[in-house]
């Protein structure tokens, strides 16, 4: 029986979902564990998140579902931001760190795509080789795109929410905590429901991949 409707992705290409979405999902907790530790919260270091081994970032069931569905996450990492000297503003980087890794792996993977190319070391390998290396880069560039873009969307758990919480007065921030749950439903009733998914989510995801492309075009330039 046919696997390949069973997952968000090709089934001959799974390896390199997977692998990419590791390595993004790592680098992103990562980044803001060590933040959180710069700034002076020893909250992950001691639950031992400051670090790149991916067990101790990765939830099983989010990276079943993400491959499944599309939509996944990693675990959470803990951060008591009343151990920063400026709470809200060490809040608002902290969280903003784990979309910023993701837009800088996108942003690494097309330079190495490119330097890869000019250098030679891409038309080295047989044809097979090429093949992987071009699925493998395209899914590392356009997952960190996607990654980045779709948790700033201002809706709870996604860190785009934690960001506006820190920027609103603090009466606003109360209320939004006090919601957050009508704010997960309202979320997971935009991702699963399709034509509220067209109008709402889709786009925003749509915009990550011409931002992709814009980047691709732009560094590619550079290379020529």
């Amino acid at each position: 029986m046919s696997m390949e409707g069973w997952f968000a992705y090709p089934t001959a290409e799974l390896p390199f979902a997977v692998l990419v979405l590791i390595i993004a999902f790592t680098v992103h907790e990562f980044a803001h564990a060590y933040t959180a530790y710069k700034f002076g919260d020893n909250t992950a270091y001691d639950a031992g998140r400051v670090t790149l081994n991916p067990r101790v970032h990765l939830d099983v069931l989010g990276m079943i579902l993400i491959l499944l569905a599309g939509f996944g996450w990693a675990k959470p990492v803990p951060v008591n931001q009343n151990r920063f000297k400026h709470p809200r503003l060490m809040g608002v980087i902290v969280t903003a760190a784990g979309p910023l890794s993701n837009f800088v792996l996108g942003l690494l993977g097309i330079i190495l795509y490119y330097v890869s190319i000019k250098t030679g070391l891409y038309h080295m390998g047989s044809i097979g080789v090429q093949d992987a290396l071009q699925v493998f880069f395209s899914y590392f560039i356009s997952l960190n795109f996607l990654l980045f873009i779709f948790n700033l969307i201002p809706l709870p758990p996604l860190d785009g929410y934690r960001i506006i919480q820190n920027l609103v007065p603090l009466k606003v921030g109360y209320k939004m905590e006090q919601n957050m749950q009508w704010g997960i439903i309202i979320f997971l009733l935009l991702l699963f429901i399709p034509p509220l998914r067209a109008v709402t989510i889709s786009p925003i995801l749509n915009f990550s991949q011409k931002l992709a492309a814009d980047f691709m075009s732009l560094i590619g330039g550079l290379f020529i």
